[in-house]
């Protein structure tokens, strides 16, 4: 097991705490804010597709021209705060906001992945998880406290720009943690995603994937009947199945890795199935939704671990891993779960993800060649 430094735990727990909640407030409750301030549906949808966007071009400029460095990365948590008083001064001009949220996506996406690199230098398999579900609990946190609160579109600003404040102070002190050599950026201009191209394929496709339940099951469940009371018990029962994950994944992570991948990402095809075939049932819609301690949380681990694992860039590959599944996959699924969303949703949504097994299956092949 590694030596791990007695402070180090509860910092990273600080700062997935507070990153997470800020991503709770952005994508929860700033989507309803901005309709509230007048913003036409179309504009709210351009607005959101910014960060994720950023997400998957920043690892191609880090490929060529900068490296992932302690200073960089205190940048950008400073810039993730800046974004957030920029989202108030500038909220009620569309160009500019946009412009802002640019910037925001772009930082965010820098300091989660150096954060992840310290942990998984830092910490065991074991731990990791036990730390990373602070995550968990700062998303559900702000969510439950917010929907009680929350009376104005503005005091979501207010509180998005003091969580990110929260998290420049955690995220600050954990870089005396780094123990990662820092490449040049020559040094990943040799980083390669052709030769393990179908892996990629497979995480993207995953997130694709997830479209659909991000961006609509809410108004799919409340389409057939499902009071939207039921379908908030039924997020938050997803969260604490997440969390229960998270604190005791870690003997399944000491198995294949890519066995893990392979069997999460079947297990979540067969998630989007239930949906599709009983809509209606709140039983099945509870039994599907605790699988998502498999789809996402036992898979985001596993994924990332794996990633450290293939690559001696450990922080571009973090990057390309979050611009990729999140970034790209994130962005392009909600804009397909838009375009079909109706009775055939989550069909869709499974065959997408069963194709994302596939190409792993693929991967697994292709990987065991090289390695002869």
């Amino acid at each position: 097991m590694k030596p791990v430094n007695r402070f180090l735990s509860p910092l990273l727990g600080g700062y997935y705490f507070f990153y997470f909640a800020l991503v709770g407030v952005y994508v929860i409750f700033l989507p309803k804010a901005l309709l509230d301030l007048g913003y036409r549906p179309m504009e709210v949808g351009i607005i959101f597709a910014a960060a994720p966007f950023m997400r998957f071009l920043l690892p191609f400029v880090f490929r060529h021209f900068l490296s992932l460095s302690p200073k960089v990365y205190q940048l950008s948590l400073l810039f993730t705060f800046v974004g957030t008083l920029l989202f108030v001064a500038t909220v009620h001009d569309f160009w500019i906001y946009l412009a802002a949220n640019l910037l925001f996506g772009a930082a965010m996406g820098i300091s989660l992945p150096y954060v992840e690199t310290i942990a998984l230098a830092s910490l065991s398999r074991h731990i990791y998880g036990k730390v990373r579900l602070w995550g968990s609990l700062g998303f559900m946190g702000i969510a439950l406290w917010l929907g009680k609160v929350l009376e104005s579109p503005y005091e979501a600003l207010y509180y998005l720009s003091v969580v990110a404040f929260l998290t420049l102070i955690f995220g600050t002190m954990l870089t005396r943690y780094d123990t990662i050599s820092h490449s040049t950026a020559q040094e990943d201009a040799s980083f390669s995603l052709t030769r393990y191209w179908a892996f990629w394929i497979s995480i993207f496709l995953m997130q694709v994937g997830f479209g659909g339940f991000y961006n609509f099951f809410t108004i799919y469940e409340t389409a057939h009947g499902i009071s939207l009371e039921m379908t908030s018990w039924m997020w938050s029962f997803g969260v604490i199945c997440e969390i229960f994950m998270y604190y005791f994944q870690g003997p399944l992570l000491q198995r294949n890795l890519l066995y893990i991948l392979q069997f999460a990402t079947l297990i979540t095809a067969f998630r989007w199935m239930i949906l599709y075939l009983f809509p209606d049932s709140i039983t099945l819609t509870f039994a599907s939704q605790s699988l998502h301690a498999i789809g996402f949380a036992l898979y985001h681990t596993a994924a990332i671990t794996y990633v450290f694992s293939l690559y001696t860039q450990k922080k571009l590959a973090q990057q390309f891993f979050l611009g990729i599944a999140f970034g790209l996959g994130g962005s392009v699924g909600a804009v397909l779960s838009g375009q079909v969303y109706g009775e055939y949703l989550f069909l869709i949504e499974s065959i997408i993800t069963f194709m994302a097994f596939a190409v792993l299956l693929i991967h697994q092949k292709r990987k065991e060649s090289i390695s002869i």
